[in-house]
């Protein structure tokens, strides 16, 4: 499902000072969001902060070129977060008075962002040997997170009101928004295959899901594997990744679905039953919540861009 975020309104034309990344800035007291827009195609445009910055696009499309890795398209309801002092290189290749690109960047001060982690890792320990909250600077590119892109709405909603509150309200959003980007990072980092299952109890948790996602997974009989008690497991799965664990079975279950119904004459009942679903109805229903269209309409749509 698409994750849109909410667009901003685009600048007077008579107000533009640039048409290449035109700024508009809310300055708070431990952030500034920043808006810019660009109007005209450009190419390998810098752009470097002080401070760790989440960047969103809003509009149009980008190419991102970070870490001196190949660029990569930046489409609406995306996010990257890029370290202090890191330069962005972007290209505008789409970019028109017509079609302009519009992108956020909220700048963060490190010292919210250091305090944010010291607390979780006082209060709200990892689980494992030498597992700490932190953000990692190797995940940085996330698709479409519905928490996240909720997060960042209500963050420019917050910094363009003009109320006398709105910094304590951007205090506890952004300390929420930092958590929820360490849990998806922390969800895309220990499931990774190359990632040590002997290190962290969940590793272990989440390469049997994936390796069994023909099979109907009790609650119960992930806790056993990760020897701890039902609430135990459960409390720790959505602290530490950010989600519960029957939702990660079905957006796993979903996702390998979508890879069986890009194969020709898949079938969708046959599907729904490979995967652990006893009701095609049901299957059709999860797969339409959480991709946005039917099996059958996604199998189409597959099925087209073969051809083309």
């Amino acid at each position: 499902m698409q994750y849109t975020l909410d667009q901003v309104k685009l600048s007077a034309s008579e107000t533009l000072q640039t048409l290449i990344e035109n700024r508009t800035s809310y300055t708070l007291e431990r952030c500034e969001l920043n808006v810019f827009e660009t109007y005209t195609q450009s190419y390998k445009v810098p752009l470097t902060f002080n401070d760790f910055v989440i960047t969103s696009m809003l509009r149009g499309r980008k190419v991102m070129h970070l870490f001196d890795k190949e660029g990569f398209d930046y489409f609406p309801g995306q996010t990257v977060i890029v370290p202090p002092s890191v330069t962005m290189e972007i290209d505008f290749p789409e970019a028109t008075g017509m079609n302009p690109t519009q992108c956020i960047a909220l700048a963060i001060d490190q010292g919210q962002i250091q305090k944010t982690i010291a607390y979780l890792n006082e209060f709200f320990p990892r689980e494992g040997s030498n597992e700490k909250w932190l953000l990692n600077d190797d995940e940085y590119h996330f698709y479409n997170n519905e928490e996240i892109a909720y997060l960042i709405n209500k963050v420019i909603r917050i910094c363009s009101e003009d109320t006398r509150e709105k910094d304590v309200l951007a205090d506890l959003t952004l300390k929420e928004l930092l958590v929820r980007i360490m849990q998806t990072q922390n969800l895309k980092t220990i499931g990774d295959d190359s990632y040590s299952l002997s290190q962290n109890p969940l590793a272990f948790v989440l390469n049997y899901i994936k390796s069994n996602l023909n099979e109907k997974i009790s609650i119960n009989s992930l806790s056993d594997k990760a020897c701890m008690s039902k609430a135990t497991f459960y409390r720790l799965f959505k602290r530490e990744l950010g989600i519960s664990p029957n939702d990660f079975i079905q957006a796993e279950k979903i996702n390998k679905a979508k890879i069986l119904l890009s194969q020709p004459r898949s079938k969708v009942a046959s599907i729904s039953y490979e995967l652990g679903f006893n009701d095609a109805n049901y299957f059709i229903r999860t797969f339409k919540k959480i991709v946005g269209i039917t099996p059958g309409a996604y199998q189409l749509q597959m099925a087209k861009q073969i051809i083309h």
